[in-house]
């Protein structure tokens, strides 16, 4: 069964978004231990294992407060990984013959590392404008990402590297993209690229257990 937020997640990429109605709505908590703060205009939705009523002692709305840094900490736990706040992104597949070879030898890249520490069925496709990683992320979502070498920035090399990663996703099905809104560069090829920003969004990994503030025994 599909995870609340895929369905509300490919609604807006057929621009159908939630009401701006201020509410938080709350939801299961994704995979593998993960846990999300979503924000679309005017309507936030927390995927999160703790209790509806427990949640709601922070008071968050959905006109930014889901994404307030004390609430994403009172989510994570004080042992939690909270990750980067980013603009969400989505076009469509073009289809057709895969315009990129597979890669190998990336294992030990960070952005292919941090890719499948967040997703699963991660592929890795590329050439010499840099690699593309293709999986399966946030509430079941198909996700990519992209790297482009410094001696490729400003050259149109990201731009084109993305139209080229198309093809590796169906004609007409959603991808999507998580991309920080410092990242200029990066957010402006996306844009250049065809995809539509519908919204923004964090992970967490909780951990609640409060730190311990005895010394271990002997110490």
């Amino acid at each position: 069964m599909a995870h609340p937020l895929y369905k509300l997640l490919h609604e807006a990429a057929d621009g159908r978004f939630p009401a701006a109605d201020g509410q938080v709505r709350v939801v299961p908590p994704l995979h593998d231990g993960l846990e999300c703060s979503y924000a679309f205009t005017g309507h936030a939705i927390v995927a999160t294992a703790l209790p509806t009523v427990d949640f709601h002692g922070d008071r968050p709305d959905g006109f930014g407060g889901s994404l307030a840094p004390g609430f994403l900490r009172r989510l994570a736990g004080p042992g939690g990984w909270i990750g980067v706040i980013d603009a969400t992104l989505v076009t469509r597949g073009r289809g057709g013959a895969p315009a990129l070879p597979a890669q190998t030898g990336l294992d030990d890249n960070d952005r292919v590392r941090h890719a499948r520490s967040i997703r699963s069925d991660v592929r890795v496709y590329g050439d010499e404008r840099g690699f593309v990683t293709l999986g399966t992320g946030l509430a079941g979502r198909r996700e990519l990402s992209i790297e482009v070498p410094p001696n490729g920035q400003g050259r149109g090399w990201g731009r084109s590297l993305l139209s080229d990663a198309l093809t590796l996703v169906p004609d007409g099905e959603p991808a999507f993209a998580a991309v920080s809104p410092g990242n200029a560069r990066s957010l402006r090829a996306f844009l250049a690229a065809g995809f539509t920003p519908i919204g923004s969004e964090v992970l967490i990994r909780p951990n609640r257990r409060p730190r311990s503030t005895n010394p271990p025994a002997g110490a």
